[in-house]
């Protein structure tokens, strides 16, 4: 069992780490979601993420989330093959929580790849996405 901290990890190169590591039938559990990083213009981010969102019906999707450890399930849903037997089999072994649990408080957390403390160029919180698609649980 592997307990990564998403803190200031950005978003599309932690999903493909975790991704590898889960498809070699590693558990994986990712804390501090919220503080996951999407790079790029802020209102850029918010006109795609709207886009998904309002795809399609409520009745009949495609469903997109609003919280933030969802999201983040949600991109790494996106580097798996999850429709298949072993895709559904290695996204079950991945877990996502918004801030640290009590169960893993005194883990030892991993980063993945640099923790980037400021982009360059622009970027958002998950936590700022999840908030502008509507989401009431952010503090």
């Amino acid at each position: 069992m592997e307990v990564i901290n998403a803190k200031n990890c950005i978003l599309g190169r932690l999903a493909t780490e975790v991704a590898k590591k889960a498809e070699r039938e590693e558990e994986i559990i990712i804390i501090n979601s919220e503080q996951a990083i999407i790079s790029g213009k802020k209102e850029d981010i918010f006109k795609k993420y709207l886009e998904r969102r309002r795809r399609g019906s409520p009745q009949h999707g495609p469903f997109f989330p609003s919280k933030p450890d969802q999201i983040v399930m949600r991109a790494i849903r996106g580097m798996l093959p999850y429709k298949t037997r072993e895709g559904k089999e290695t996204f079950k072994r991945i877990k996502v929580f918004v801030g640290v649990p009590d169960k893993y408080k005194n883990s030892e957390f991993k980063k993945i790849g640099k923790q980037v403390d400021k982009l360059k160029g622009w970027s958002i919180f998950v936590s700022e996405l999840s908030k502008f698609l509507g989401n009431k649980d952010n503090e």
